[in-house]
C-alpha cells in the first residue's frame, strides 16, 4: 500500500553544535521507497551513516543557528502481516546474534524489574499469545495522555502511572516482553492512523517463522491501535527511544515547529 509522507521541523543552536538526525524511511525489503526528498539548511558538517540494526540512516550535522529540516516521501508498504497468536518464542540460544541483544534491559526498559510482573500477569501463556496479551494489557491499563511524559520517563515509571504517549506503551510493551525473554526492539515510524498526527513509535518483537524450520522473524506490536502494521513506514529500530530519536543535539537547542502529515492510497 502507497503511503504518502511529509514532514517540516526546525530547531536552533546557540554555537556550533553536532546534532544527529533520523526521520527518513528507511530502504528495506519490507517497505519500497517510491520517490524521497530531503532538504537541510545549509551546515559546517553534514554526513550519513548506517543506523542501528543497518535499518535507516542517521544524518550528522554541525550546524549553528537556525536550522530547518524538510521531508517528502512515498512508500510502498509491502509487510507480510500475519496471525501471530499461535507462533512460538525461541529460546534464547536458538536466537541468531541481531536478536539476542533485545532480551536485554536498556535505558528505559528495566526488564529484569517486571519478570514477577508478567509472569503474575500473564501465567502460562507463551510466544505470540502472549504478546497479544501483554499489547492489551499495556492498551487497557494506560491513558494516552499528551505531555505527560519526559525524555527522562522509562516504562517503570508509565508502568506506575498508568498514561503515557506512543513511546511509553512501546517501552512497556518492549519491557514486558523482554521480561517473557522475547527479544523486542523499539521501532519509530510514520503511520497514517496517529492521532494527533507525528512521528510514532511502536514495538516489534522476535518470534518463530513458520515459513522457515527454526527461523525467526520481527513482528510489528501496537499497543496504542493507531497503526496497523501493513501501513507502517519504519524510520529505524533500536533498544529503547534514545537510539531512534528523531532528532539529538550534542549541546544546547531549542525546538522549533514541526508537522507531519501521513496519507495512504488504494
Amino acid at each position: 500500500m502507497p503511503i504518502t509522507i511529509s514532514t517540516k521541523f526546525d530547531f536552533t543552536l546557540d554555537q556550533p553544535t553536532d546534532v544527529i538526525l533520523q526521520f527518513e524511511a528507511a530502504t528495506i525489503p519490507e517497505q519500497e521507497i517510491v520517490s524521497c526528498n530531503s532538504v537541510l539548511s545549509n551546515s559546517e558538517h553534514c554526513a550519513r551513516v548506517p543506523a542501528h540494526d543497518g535499518i535507516g540512516e542517521r544524518v550528522l550535522v554541525r550546524a549553528e543557528g537556525k536550522f530547518e529540516v524538510a521531508y517528502d516521501a512515498v512508500v510502498e508498504v509491502k509487510r507480510l502481516t500475519p496471525d501471530i497468536s499461535g507462533l512460538a518464542q525461541l529460546a534464547p540460544h536458538e536466537l541468531p546474534e541481531d536478536a539476542f541483544e533485545y532480551l536485554l534491559d536498556s535505558t528505559y526498559c528495566p526488564a529484569d524489574r517486571f519478570q514477577s510482573i508478567v509472569e503474575e500477569e500473564f501465567g502460562e501463556l507463551q510466544g505470540g499469545a502472549r504478546v497479544l496479551a501483554i499489547r492489551e494489557w499495556v492498551a487497557n491499563h494506560l491513558t494516552y495522555t499528551p505531555g505527560s511524559s519526559t525524555s527522562t520517563t522509562t516504562a517503570l515509571d508509565s508502568y506506575v502511572e498508568r498514561r503515557g504517549i506512543c513511546r511509553d506503551y512501546a517501552h512497556v510493551v518492549i519491557t514486558m516482553c523482554r521480561a517473557s525473554t522475547i527479544p523486542a526492539r523499539y521501532v519509530s515510524c510514520f503511520a497514517p492512523g496517529v492521532t494527533p498526527p507525528d512521528f510514532h513509535a511502536l514495538a516489534e518483537v522476535f518470534l518463530a517463522d513458520e515459513t522457515i524450520e527454526g527461523g525467526g522473524a520481527w513482528y510489528i506490536v501496537d499497543a496504542t491501535g493507531m497503526a496497523e502494521p501493513g501501513e507502517t513506514v519504519k524510520i529505524g529500530v533500536g533498544r529503547d527511544a534514545a537510539d531512534v530519536s528523531f532528532l539529538t543535539s550534542f549541546g544546547a537547542s531549542h525546538f522549533g515547529n514541526k508537522t507531519v502529515t501521513v496519507t495512504k492510497s488504494d
